[in-house]
């Protein structure tokens, strides 16, 4: 094999390990505050998005959220100063997703949605205890 080809090869090798490494890594660094998405039972009237057969998989911090027991997901830790949300899913996107899915249904300025889960109504929000917690 010729050098150069070898040299390309072993570029080409870096450059795919390195993109990987990008998309997979932040997911698992995680520093300060942890964040969730809490979803508390209501009785509040008006529109509320229906995501009673959203995708697991595409809503995993909601769908974690209005199926546990305390109504919380598990925990999104920061990192990088903000690098890691360009390349990890977190509660934050899920949050923007559902207000973006309606708009009638946001509530205070953009701090709660209310949702409908197999027939109950909840009152969806980002919540942080500064104290750590599950990493995601």
């Amino acid at each position: 094999m010729r050098r150069i080809m070898r040299n390309a090869l072993l570029l080409t090798g870096f450059v795919v390990v390195a993109l990987l490494a990008v998309g997979a890594v932040p997911s698992y660094l995680g520093s300060g505050e942890a964040y969730y998405l809490e979803a508390t039972p209501t009785d509040e009237g008006g529109a509320a998005v229906n995501v009673t057969a959203i995708s697991e998989r595409r809503f995993p911090y909601l769908t974690k959220a209005v199926t546990a027991d305390d109504g919380r997901s598990a925990g999104y830790q920061r990192a990088l100063g903000g690098y890691k949300t360009w390349f990890a899913h977190s509660p934050f996107d899920e949050f923007d997703a559902l207000q973006r899915l309606d708009a009638e249904a946001v509530r205070d300025d953009g701090d709660r949605v209310l949702v409908t889960y197999e027939g109950e109504r909840y009152s969806v929000a980002i919540d942080s205890d500064g104290a750590g917690g599950d990493q995601q």
